[in-house]
């Protein structure tokens, strides 16, 4: 039986959610790859431990991922009955609905009948009572965004989620929503965006906004699908994440038009006493709304390295001004290849 490392609070830093009660690790463990029905089990159960075992709390879950969609779920439900059920109230588990997950129109985007039936199908492959964060996955451009935010509210009221969220939506998207909810008194407390050294769109309004609103965020693709990490300074591997094309976002052809701009700042960190990721996932930090940022992992060890960027998170003005230098001599990157 799995017992959980008794010093696993002492390293990790746990930031509030904007003005809410909530605080997440500043790490956080997202289940998008490698936890699906196509990776064994044992393997992510190893994961999942050195997770917990460093104070990662912030578990990051959608009906979606795996593959096949649903299986991240359901053996994240399986790591939950045999391991975590002890230690369910010192986890932060969320989970989404948005992208497509079933046949026909109800089984996508963010209808009442598409988000609750979503969040209900998620419970059950979980096999947990309740959300801490329920997030609607993206905007629904044909659904009036008032039934999305009362879908969320009712979720909350049914006592099937404690907190609400926000992904993938634009500042005035975002503004809209967050007057809904004050309205409903629901409580919306968080927004998921795209955010990297290589993707900074949500510093075009968007931390404005939560800031503004008193929000709090949580970045994905936080190392930008393994391109800032050092996985690809020597090359690309046969093995690696850009050779296998059912992987989508990441190619040959996004490693090869980064590649000089990785080396540099690589060379940043290095100067840091960090590695690229550690590095990497700091800056991410340096921004007053962010709470969290999450990470994926392939291995154990992977973890390890990442909270390691936790003993370093202070940049002199000579780092950003060079890291804004190198990113502003990238030229403009082809992201949709597939």
């Amino acid at each position: 039986m799995y017992q959980a490392d008794t010093g696993r609070y002492e390293q990790m830093v746990y930031n509030r959610v904007g003005d809410s009660g909530l605080k997440l690790s500043a790490i956080g463990l997202g289940f998008w790859n490698n936890f699906g029905s196509v990776d064994a089990l044992a393997k992510q159960k190893k994961i999942v431990h050195q997770a917990f075992d460093l104070g990662i709390t912030y578990f990051d879950l959608a009906n979606n991922y795996g593959p096949e969609p649903g299986s991240a779920e359901e053996n994240f439900g399986r790591l939950m009955a045999s391991d975590l059920r002890p230690y369910r109230d010192e986890l932060i588990i969320a989970s989404k609905a948005g992208y497509a997950m079933w046949p026909g129109p109800y089984g996508n985007w963010g209808s009442r009948k598409s988000i609750i039936a979503s969040a209900d199908q998620s419970l059950k492959r979980t096999g947990l009572d309740y959300f801490d964060i329920f997030y609607s996955h993206r905007p629904d451009p044909e659904t009036n965004v008032e039934e999305t935010a009362l879908a969320l509210d009712q979720l909350v009221r049914a006592g099937k989620a404690l907190y609400v969220g926000l992904s993938n939506y634009s500042a005035t998207q975002t503004a809209t929503m967050a007057k809904i909810f004050k309205d409903l008194h629901t409580p919306y407390i968080i927004h998921q965006p795209r955010y990297n050294l290589f993707n900074r769109q949500a510093e075009n309004g968007l931390f404005d906004e939560l800031r503004r609103e008193r929000k709090g965020a949580v970045t994905f693709s936080s190392l930008s699908q393994g391109l800032l990490t050092d996985k690809y300074l020597n090359g690309i591997a046969a093995d690696s994440r850009a050779k296998k094309a059912t992987v989508p976002f990441l190619g040959v052809n996004q490693v090869e038009q980064t590649l000089t701009t990785v080396k540099r700042l690589n060379a940043v960190a290095e100067h840091r006493g960090q590695s690229l990721a550690q590095m990497a996932l700091a800056w991410n930090l340096r921004q007053p709304a962010v709470a969290c940022v999450l990470v994926g992992a392939s291995r154990p060890e992977q973890l390890v390295n990442n909270v390691a960027a936790l003993e370093h998170l202070d940049f002199s003005e000579a780092d950003l001004q060079a890291i804004d230098q190198i990113l502003d001599e990238q030229p403009a990157i082809d992201w949709d290849v597939r």
